[in-house]
This record gives C-alpha cells, sequence and structure tokens, in this order.
C-alpha cells in the first residue's frame, strides 16, 4: 500500500477492528430502521476519531489526513451510513469552525465535537443551488444587534443531532459570488427550523434534513471568518470533503469487493467455486486494481494537503475515480452472487443503494469533470 507511517498503520488497523466489532454488527438492523448511529459516534469521540485530523492545541488528536481517509474508509467497508455520518461530521461540519472560526468560536464549540457531545452541520445546498453553489439565495440582513437570515437549505447532514450549522448566505447581492458570507447558527435559535422529510434509496441510517431559516436573529459574532467571504469558504471546505468522499468510495468498493471474493470461493456451480471460472476472475481482478488505484489516488490528495501543497485536482480526481468505483464494484458484487446477490440477505444489494450517492455529493461526476479539465487549462 501507499507508504503509510507506523502511526497510520496503527490508526488504520485500530479503526479497523472498532469497524468490525462495533459498527458492522449493526449495519443492517441500521439499513432497515434507519437508526441513526448516535452511540457510535459517541464511542468515535471517545476513541478520539472526531479529532482525528485536527491540532492539538485546540483539542484535536493531532492526526492528519491521511489517517482520517484510511478511517472513513475502514467505516465505510462495513456501514456507509456510518460512514458519511463522519466523514461530513469533521470534513464539512468542524472543518469550517476549526479553519475559519475566531478563537473564541474554537473554543465554544470544537471541544463539545471532538468529544461527541453533539455533531455539527454545513448548509449549503438549496433548492435552486446544487452543482451551481454560488447560486445561493439564503439572505442575511445586517441589523444593530446582528443578522436576520431568510431562506432554506435541502439535504443537509447531521442537523438533527447538531449543536451548531454552518450556513451560507447572501450578504450584498451586487457582488455576486463575492457576496456570500458564512455563519453560525445553533439549532433552537427562533425561526430556524430542521426538517427531516426526505425518504431515500440508500443511506438509510444517516440524517439528512431540510433547513428553513424565517427571521431567525443571530448575533454579529456569529458571522464565520471574514464577511463576503464565504464562497472562497466552502470552495476549500469542498475540496476538503472531497477526499472524505473519495475515502467513503474506496471503502464501500472494498467490502463490495471483500463480499464477492468470500461468496465465489464458497460457492459451487458445476463441480467446482465461482472463483475456479476465468470470467469470475477477472471480474474480481479488475474491482481489486479499480479499488487500489482510487485509494492511492485519494491518500495522495490527503498527503497533499497534509504537506498544504494544492490538491484540488488530485481531490477531484481521487472522488471522481473512487465514486464511480464503488458503484462498479457494487454492480459485480451483485453479479457475482447472482440471485443471491438480489436479496437483502447478502448485504450487496445495499452496498450498491448506498455507493450511488457518492456519484452526486459534494461535486457530481459531470462537475468534477468539468473541475479536473479547467485544471488541466481548458476553458
Amino acid at each position: 500500500m501507499f507508504g503509510l507511517t507506523e502511526d497510520q498503520k496503527s490508526i488504520r488497523a485500530m479503526v479497523r477492528s472498532f469497524a468490525d466489532e462495533v459498527v458492522e454488527p449493526g449495519a443492517e438492523e441500521r439499513d432497515r430502521t434507519g437508526k441513526f448511529p448516535l452511540e457510535i459516534v459517541k464511542r468515535m469521540g471517545e476513541l478520539g476519531l472526531l479529532g482525528l485530523p485536527f491540532s492539538e492545541d485546540v483539542g484535536g488528536t493531532g492526526g492528519d489526513t491521511v489517517s482520517y481517509a484510511l478511517a472513513v474508509e475502514e467505516i465505510t467497508r462495513v456501514c456507509a451510513s456510518t460512514g458519511i455520518t463522519y466523514a461530513a461530521l469533521l470534513s464539512l461540519g468542524i472543518s469550517p469552525i476549526y479553519y475559519f472560526g475566531t478563537p473564541e468560536q474554537k473554543e465554544k464549540y470544537l471541544p463539545s465535537l471532538f468529544s461527541g457531545k453533539y455533531l455539527a452541520a454545513f448548509g449549503l445546498t438549496e433548492p435552486g443551488a446544487g452543482s451551481d453553489s454560488g447560486g445561493t439565495r439564503t439572505k442575511a440582513r445586517k441589523t444593530d444587534k446582528g443578522w436576520v437570515l431568510n431562506g432554506s437549505k435541502c439535504f443537509i447532514t447531521n442537523a438533527s443531532y447538531s449543536g451548531v450549522v454552518t450556513v451560507t448566505a447572501v450578504t450584498d447581492p451586487s457582488k455576486g459570488t463575492r457576496g456570500i458570507s458564512s455563519f453560525l447558527v445553533e439549532p433552537g435559535t427562533p425561526g430556524f427550523q430542521i426538517n427531516t422529510p426526505y425518504e431515500k434509496m440508500g443511506l438509510s441510517a444517516s440524517n439528512t434534513t431540510e433547513l428553513v431559516f424565517e427571521d431567525v436573529e443571530i448575533p454579529a459574532e456569529n458571522l464565520l471568518g471574514e464577511l463576503n467571504n464565504g464562497f472562497r469558504q466552502f470552495m476549500k471546505i469542498l475540496d476538503g470533503g472531497r477526499i472524505s468522499i473519495g475515502a467513503m468510495g474506496v471503502g464501500i468498493a472494498q467490502g463490495a469487493l471483500d463480499k464477492a471474493l468470500k461468496y465465489s470461493m464458497e460457492r459451487k456451480q458445476f463441480g467446482q467455486t465461482l472463483s475456479n471460472f476465468q470470467a469470475i476472475q477477472f471480474k474480481l481482478a479488475d474491482m481489486m486494481t479499480q479499488t487500489e488505484l482510487s485509494r492511492l489516488m485519494i491518500l495522495r490528495a490527503a498527503s497533499l494537503k497534509d504537506a498544504n501543497l494544492p490538491f484540488g485536482k488530485e481531490s477531484a480526481m481521487g472522488k471522481l475515480h473512487a465514486s464511480e468505483t464503488a458503484v462498479k464494484n457494487s454492480l459485480e458484487a451483485i453479479q457475482i452472487h447472482g440471485g443471491y446477490g438480489y436479496m437483502k440477505d447478502y448485504h450487496v444489494e445495499r452496498y450498491l443503494r448506498d455507493a450511488k450517492l457518492l456519484e452526486i455529493g459534494e461535486g457530481t461526476s459531470e462537475i468534477l469533470r468539468i473541475l479536473i479539465a479547467r485544471k488541466m487549462g481548458c476553458r
């Protein structure tokens, strides 16, 4: 594998054991019932996983992005609902406060987030502003006391269990994307509603919500970072978030491969195991090759981020390849299982339902291809 340090290997081994012993046993029940993995998140806090890629001087674990990507992969390998809960909490919920928050904001929120006392969410996507994230219509109006927010957000992860939500809103309509700012809003603030209207294809145990702001008053100190700098902020957050979504893709791809390989070595047809047939061997070989390529690309992007080097192109390529590999491997796993693959008892159909979102969230495959082409100089 990619040249991991001893610390990174230890973290991967620890999270793998946690995933196998704690996360996997209830994965099928959570998928069936939609029960949110809150207790698992709290145990992650006890293990230091919620502060993994954040510095110790603000209460984090002091790890790095590579370790974080490995942790996301291992958790998602057995339960993608838990994987996206973890990934969204760190990359979208905690990161905006960590990177752009004032010392007072960090002191107020980060300790509780690292411990798992409550979660955090990121309110960016709107009904009319998905891939066009600069088309934000939620507005923030300045008052003598602070700000008043009006608008709505959709498809927001973890908000029902959050103690704070980062929200983007237009503060200067005349400046386009340079007139968007970010704000910290706490659930329970009058006028702030969190709704859960969605019935999803997959990731059933993750929390996906709608946010509504009706004359929500927040103090001036809840502005996150500089005024009118929100667009730059969330572009940076999305670059990092693509590493975690890509790591999820690697996890699903690996999980599907593991299930397919195990089944092919046990299932007999025509007097021999499926793994003896060249047609099946070719499928498994392709699945393994594409999984490893995805993993290497994600770890490459993570290592560049850790070195404070540009990583946007690499995170886009890694997320693109890993998300599409997750879908392909899930389809192949079902095919290798045959009729049993279509049944929920064998779990691989869950991988396919969960994988599809990865080609959509935090940059669709089409948008990522545009971003990569632009990094190549295309206009």
